[in-house]
């Protein structure tokens, strides 16, 4: 074998799942001391060919090659086994136990396990490629990027030169990814093959030396990451011209239409969510929500819809006559029987905002059958809306009968936002409404968002990427701990202040700050 041997070659790679194409004779080489950026839309088979290389899935056709040699991959213990490892976008660790513990979790040794051996190799690995982890520490007390860090050495412990990153940075801050973006490179430099999956194009360039696209299950071709640009990516993606600017009108006449005074918020289990926070939401502009994971943007939009309990303060909706309704204690039906308009496209889409065994038009049922008085549920107009929402927001799907649990996860979302919009709300509240989508239809999503906000509507958006978050939003309100760090400006933020201020370091200390002015 020599150096030009490819780390992973995949030759004629096909899936299916019943009728539907996911891979389509797809060939692909990964190469050692590479990090390879594959890209592609929702639904165009990126993750379902590198769980293929990961054992979750068996491919119907193909050949794969480790290292020049034909292998069968059948599971993810064989995967480990050719040297393979994936750091997927949900962790799979127990919350009780320390880093080291399931570092070594599943391992076939004989005798005891030596706990202490294993935690000096595990800081070995972490000292040769620039981790900061203690291995001691039990995950439930982790952040989010320290989980990472976890699930990342488990591969590298179990002999992993080959890694698959879905998404890495989605939910990390610009400190935390451009941490993980310097030990991705210095594994590079040891000759490991990465491949990381990612939707962020300003990313892909950071990182990656060459970029790989998918379209529709079928491999579209391949550059090298210096000789191509974002614009090129996306239409090579999607398949013709798509923009890439994020309008961002002014605001429409802002005028507060909520005011949160004094929230807080504790979980059934006793931990404080949100800690007395003060802040309007504005008719007529778009609202962003900043912070890592945990801060309490879950538990904030719930609130205000009236999902979630209020340990004490106030949530005040003003209407147009200038009267002010208490929100808090009130469910979302005595909300609406209040004459509030307001909409909630949540975090969760199969458990909180659609019902997946449903089809479109049932889906739209769900938010529109309290409004008449018939013992007959209209089933007219929920068909018709499924049809529009199909139509205007090229929603991928066979009909307007089909279960919704058989649509990606980006067609999901543009039902779930669609139907919230044609409610016709004044406060539309939006948690991670891009999560997970391809560049189109994140795009489509933003724009919808602006049609609500020159509407006049108050726009509430949660989301993860700060690049987007800062083109987007009119002001930021910034979470760290529960508690308001900051509120900005989002013409003139900076992305490394806001970054900052989301963390414990600089959230804390500006926290401390305005207590002592006040």
């Amino acid at each position: 074998m020599d150096n030009t041997t490819p780390a992973v070659a995949l030759r004629g790679i096909t899936k299916t799942f019943g009728t539907v194409v996911a891979n389509h004779h797809v060939d692909l080489d990964i190469r050692k001391g590479e990090i390879l950026a594959l890209l592609g839309e929702n639904g165009s088979g990126k993750t379902t060919l590198m769980n293929m290389l990961s054992g979750i899935y068996y491919p119907d056709e193909g050949q794969i090659f480790i290292n020049g040699e034909e292998v069968t991959i059948q599971s993810p213990r064989d995967a480990f086994r050719y040297g393979i490892g994936m750091i997927h976008q949900h962790f799979k660790l127990v919350d009780v136990f320390t880093a080291t513990e399931n570092i070594i979790l599943g391992l076939e040794e004989k005798g005891r396990l030596d706990r202490a051996a294993a935690s000096r190799k595990i800081r070995e690995i972490c000292d040769l490629y620039g981790f900061s982890i203690d291995p001691d520490r039990k995950i439930y007390q982790m952040s989010v990027s320290q989980k990472q860090t976890v699930e990342i050495v488990k591969a590298l412990y179990r002999g992993a030169d080959i890694l698959i990153l879905d998404e890495p940075t989605a939910v990390l801050t610009p400190q935390e990814t451009e941490k993980l973006f310097a030990v991705l490179r210095n594994m590079r430099a040891d000759g490991k093959a990465i491949i990381i999956i990612t939707h962020k194009l300003h990313e892909v360039q950071a990182l990656s030396d060459r970029v790989a696209v998918l379209r529709k299950g079928a491999y579209i071709g391949e550059m090298m990451t210096r000789d191509t640009n974002p614009q090129e990516m996306t239409n090579m993606m999607v398949g013709h011209q798509v923009s890439l600017n994020i309008r961002r009108p002014d605001p429409v006449d802002p005028k507060p239409r909520i005011e949160i005074k004094g929230l807080t918020v504790t979980s059934p289990e006793g931990v404080l969510k949100l800690d007395h926070i003060y802040f309007d939401i504005r008719g007529g502009e778009i609202l962003g929500i900043a912070g890592i994971s945990g801060s309490g943007q879950k538990e904030l939009l719930e609130a205000i819809a009236g999902l979630q309990r209020v340990e004490s303060g106030q949530i005040l909706y003003l209407h147009d006559d200038g009267r002010k309704e208490e929100l808090v204690g009130r469910d979302p039906l005595e909300i609406q029987k209040l004459g509030v308009a307001l909409s909630f496209v949540p975090e969760d889409r199969l458990g909180m905002g659609l019902v997946g065994n449903m089809d479109l038009s049932e889906n739209m049922m769900l938010r529109s059958f309290r409004a008449g008085h018939s013992v007959f549920t209209d089933r007219k107009h929920p068909h018709e809306l499924a049809e529009k929402v199909v139509e205007e927001l090229e929603v991928n799907t066979p009909g307007v009968s089909t279960p919704v649990r058989r649509l990606s996860g980006g067609n999901v979302q543009k039902v779930l936002v669609g139907r919230e919009i044609a409610s016709s709300p004044k406060v539309l509240l939006t948690a991670y409404a891009v999560r997970g989508l391809d560049i189109n239809s994140s795009y489509t999503i933003y724009d919808l968002l602006n049609q609500q906000k020159e509407a006049g509507v108050a726009v509430v958006y949660v989301g993860e990427d700060l690049d987007v978050l800062l083109e987007l939003a009119d002001r930021i309100v910034v979470l760290c701990g529960g508690r308001v760090s900051g509120i900005l400006d989002g013409r003139t933020a900076d992305k490394n202040e806001v970054g900052m201020m989301m963390t414990e370091l600089g959230g804390s200390e500006r926290i401390k700050a305005k207590e002592r002015e006040e």
